[in-house]
């Protein structure tokens, strides 16, 4: 088995998405050095990019496009090590990316079925990935449900195209966990607690897609086997 090549991306855009937590769009360099209007990486929806930011330790960041999509496109939110050094870079500036790990969604096995999209904070990346995918070839599957949770409002991610996947049929949910003083009207809760409202009404052999912190994954993961859905209708890409 040969090793993966090292490729250089080149930041092409930067947009803020909540308190300490930003996309990049991203372009491998011989791509933009040979005029490919692509980014031409082999990913399925799910998987997570391996980056190397200077001197730091690699990180795992998942793709937060389409596999189709133009460019690439991470969320890093500033924490420690390489999501640090990250944030703070700007367009034009280089990162390495080392290898493509994880499973991904197997999304073609998925159609004909209703998908529920189930994410907390930043791990709505990998589900933007499988969602905007899946949009693109809508016919192919049934009733498609995001909930989303976030600590409080201003942390939900991509508030600027939940409007178009809404206008594409996509029923969305969101709750947020710390709602005092920041004028929200919804839910309330953890996003699990989402699952009772929208799982009795789907009727296509419904499969979830899920993705958040380990803790959250593990307790969405019981109560959906609780209502009845088997282990291997509980995707997680890893």
């Amino acid at each position: 088995m040969t090793e993966p090549q090292t490729r250089s991306l080149i930041i092409t855009r930067v947009r803020p998405q909540g308190p300490n937590i930003r996309s990049f769009q991203l372009m491998p360099e011989d791509a933009i050095q040979r005029g490919i209007n692509a980014h031409a990486v082999p990913f399925i929806s799910g998987q997570v990019a391996v980056l190397r930011v200077g001197q730091e330790e690699p990180a795992y960041f998942a793709f937060a496009g389409a596999p189709t999509d133009r460019h690439l496109e991470i969320l890093v939110k500033r924490t420690v090590g390489a999501s640090v050094a990250l944030f703070d870079m700007k367009e034009g500036e280089r990162v390495d990316l080392l290898n493509v790990v994880g499973h991904g969604f197997d999304l073609d096995q998925q159609k004909g079925r209703d998908l529920v999209f189930v994410a907390m904070g930043t791990g709505v990346a990998p589900l933007r990935s499988a969602l905007r995918h899946v949009l693109k070839r809508k016919e192919d599957f049934g009733e498609l449900v995001v909930l989303y949770g976030a600590r409080t409002p201003d942390d939900f991610c991509y508030r600027d195209e939940t409007q178009s996947w809404e206008d594409a049929g996509v029923e969305l949910r969101q709750v947020v966990s710390q709602p005092e003083g920041r004028g929200w009207h919804g839910p309330t809760g953890y996003v699990q607690s989402l699952l009772d409202h929208v799982l009795p009404d789907l009727k296509n052999s419904p499969v979830a897609l899920v993705c958040g912190s380990r803790e959250m994954i593990e307790q969405t993961r019981g109560r959906l086997q609780q209502m009845g859905f088997a282990p291997e209708a509980i995707l997680t890409n890893y």
